[in-house]
């Protein structure tokens, strides 16, 4: 029983502390002030109280206005509106607390409701109330007319922009993830921080109304207890008409003085905020940093203000006085300005001195550098690379960098843009490892427009070939846009043009731009989880230049690498029975069977099929020489000629229907039935039967 006693006193006596130190916390301090806040406008207090009160939130305004002048930046005060909502309640509740001692206790004197209100009532009126009340109305209208709605249309202003501009930041945000120049996590982190800007700028265009409302209900509050102080003191009191209005003006007066002046504080620091947008740094830094920018600006109003004051009728010592501080800034301005520039013409003699002193001549070894991928323009195509928005050139091919690493599965090399002079003004090369793989020209201000079935173009416009697939089709002007939408016609944009010819030249010269470098980059990026993996294929039974010749087989029949890892897979297997590669090759493209089945399936997911004929199969058997695993294809010329014309014969049967079957043939010649068909229709898949998934579905719809 005592043990239990003992153990229920320690228990609470810990309790206790905890209790003391979770009131103590941030949080619980802020929820007691809101309701001491709440209190203030339903319960009675002392005028010490009162006294405290006043104390707070003057203290609590200037705090305010403070932080607001050092900040660097606006979103560094994010809780503005907060606080602005807090400082609003509380004047409110103080308003409300000091109106219910006033109306009580106003006729024993001007200490009714504390020495705050009766010392300011006095010093602002004086004897004279008049004078009071009209400058209590003027400070009222300022608040009111002048900072709280000029600083609630700067918020208003600044939140429509903010949220009109935030498509195009999110597009540039994207633009630089896709291009590589920021991170994930840089992007995570700018996208939240454009949030947060169009968040508090929301915020504060809604929080500028709270000190419009407070403006309103001081007046309100001022009249009320006025007149109603009047009333209660001649009626209630005793008091002679004049008596009342002196006592309860004074401390109506002097209520509504302490209340707008913190009103007026926070009013002139929401003004400071919203209208901080786009200044970095504090703003008593930013504002003369600006203005000493220019001295000559100083000067003049040094100049104006010594003819001014030099009149007969006005007084010479305030304006000579201000005359003698601008010339002096202006002065101080002018020599920093000078030793500024000429510390950087310094610095720039210095650079000079330094590149005149480097040898000019480059290295031979410069010479033998090549670019991976280029693209050259003539001058009359220049605007498309500094154009702007969306259809830019260089934003375009940087997209299509990232949609070609996410459907081939590797990061293809910066293509590098240049003038060409000897070009044509409208034309365009693009050269692969120094060699030109593509020409074409495009109009830079007009539109292409194409046909898809393959009719003549009804529009005005310049008769032209498209440069990707040698398609014919028509250059129209933008205004025809619409109308070339509505017959059903495609167009594309110039960029767009030289965008999809250097993804078609890109995908046909895949294997060739896949160098060991890239290869051997490719299996350091991949995930901590397959480095066991790398570590046991590579060397051990493939090296980095035998993986590099079996991604560049798939690559060249357009089979995506992004699923590296089976493919590391494939090649463990396969190395265990053979060295050869192509048949470690065609091991690999069974164990991406289902990739294989989806990218060649139609958009019904059904993988439409021609089969290879046991006829041709024999013939291809027994076509192949050689010992061993290294065999040759020697199949007669005439015999390759038919085989080529039984399958131009048959897929052109099924052109006309939209199919674009692939060719099914053993694992054992599909690679020699491969090698023949990439001479005539290298668009054709050729598929084996190991490659076929056992889920697939498929569709036979002949046989060559």
């Amino acid at each position: 029983m005592a043990d239990n006693i003992s153990n229920q006193g320690a228990g609470g006596a810990a309790g206790g502390e905890l209790n003391f130190g979770s009131f103590m916390r941030t949080d619980v301090l802020f929820a007691f002030g809101i309701i001491t806040i709440i209190m203030f406008m339903l319960v009675p207090v002392p005028p010490i109280m009162l006294d405290a009160g006043l104390s707070i939130s003057v203290t609590f305004s200037v705090l305010i206005l403070m932080v607001v002048l050092f900040i660097q930046t606006p979103l560094e005060f994010s809780t503005f509106p907060t606080v602005l909502l807090v400082s609003t309640s509380l004047r409110l509740g103080l308003n409300i607390a000091s109106t219910r001692l006033i109306l009580e206790y106003g006729h024993t004197g001007t200490d009714a409701a504390g020495g705050i209100i009766g010392a300011f009532g006095t010093l602002i009126i004086g004897s004279n109330y008049v004078i009071g009340a009209i400058v209590f109305a003027i400070l009222v209208i300022v608040n009111f007319v002048v900072i709280t709605k000029g600083s609630g249309r700067i918020a208003e202003v600044a939140a429509r922009f903010t949220l009109d501009a935030m498509p195009g930041k999110q597009m540039a945000i994207d633009s630089d993830l896709s291009a590589g120049m920021i991170t994930e996590d840089e992007a995570k982190e700018r996208r939240q921080k454009l949030e947060s800007e169009s968040t508090f700028y929301g915020a504060m265009d809604g929080a500028a109304k709270f000190v419009r409302g407070d403006a309103i209900a001081g007046l309100l509050i001022v009249f009320i207890n006025i007149i109603g102080g009047i009333v209660i003191g001649t009626v209630m009191q005793g008091m002679t008409l004049s008596e009342a209005a002196a006592n309860y003006t004074i401390l109506t007066i002097g209520d509504g003085l302490i209340s707008q002046v913190p009103a007026l504080i926070v009013s002139v620091s929401a003004g400071f905020l919203v209208s901080k947008a786009g200044i970095a740094g504090s703003a008593e830094q930013e504002l003369f940093a600006q203005i000493s920018r220019y001295p000559n600006a100083l000067a003049m109003s040094s100049a104006l203000m010594l003819m001014l004051g030099l009149m007969p009728v006005v007084p010479l010592a305030p304006f000579a006085i201000l005359s003698a501080i601008t010339g002096g800034l202006a002065y101080y301005s002018y020599q920093r300005n000078m030793r500024a520039e000429a510390a950087i013409a310094g610095e720039a003699a210095q650079a000079q001195a330094g590149e005149q002193a480097a040898p000019k001549e480059e290295p031979i070894s410069k010479a033998l550098a090549m670019d991976t991928i280029r693209l050259e323009l003539g001058y009359g195509l220049l605007p498309l690379v500094q154009g702007d928005g969306g259809n830019k050139l260089t934003d375009q091919i940087k997209g299509l960098r990232r949609q070609l690493a996410e459907d081939m599965g590797y990061v293809l090399p910066s293509v590098r843009i240049q003038d060409n002079l000897q070009l044509a003004a409208n034309e365009y090369v693009v050269r692969i490892k120094e060699i030109e793989t593509g020409r074409g020209d495009i109009r830079p201000n007009m539109l292409m427009c194409m046909d898809p079935t393959g009719a003549p173009i009804s529009l005005q416009g310049e008769n032209t070939v498209e440069p990707t697939f040698g398609l014919p089709a028509m250059w129209i002007h933008e205004e025809l846009r619409e109308e070339a939408h509505f017959k059903g016609y495609t167009v594309v944009d110039a960029s767009t043009v030289v965008t999809t010819h250097i993804t078609e030249i890109i995908k046909d010269n895949m294997p060739d731009l896949l160098n060991y470098a890239e290869m051997q980059k490719l299996l350091d990026e991949l995930p901590k989880d397959y480095q066991k993996l790398v570590a046991d294929v590579i060397p051990a039974q493939v090296t980095v230049g035998g993986l590099q010749r079996i991604v560049q087989s798939l690559l060249s029949e357009r089979v995506s690498v992004r699923d590296l890892p089976t493919i590391l897979e494939g090649v463990a297997e396969a190395s265990g029975y053979t060295k050869n590669l192509s048949r470690i090759t065609e091991h690999v493209r069974s164990r991406l069977a289902r990739q294989l089945c989806d990218a060649n399936s139609d958009a019904s997911g059904v993988l439409v099929l021609f089969t290879l004929s046991p006829e041709w199969e024999s013939a291809f058997g027994e076509s192949l020489m050689g010992d061993g695993e290294d065999k040759q294809l020697a199949m007669p010329p005439s015999r390759l000629q038919e085989f080529i014309s039984a399958v131009r014969d048959k897929f052109d049967e099924v052109a006309p229907q939209g199919l674009s079957p692939v060719l099914l043939t053993s694992p054992y010649i599909r690679p020699y039935v491969r090698s023949v068909i990439e001479r005539f229709r290298p668009q054709t898949i050729v598929m084996s039967q190991n490659e076929v998934h056992p889920k697939a579905k498929i569709k036979t719809v002949g046989q060559v």
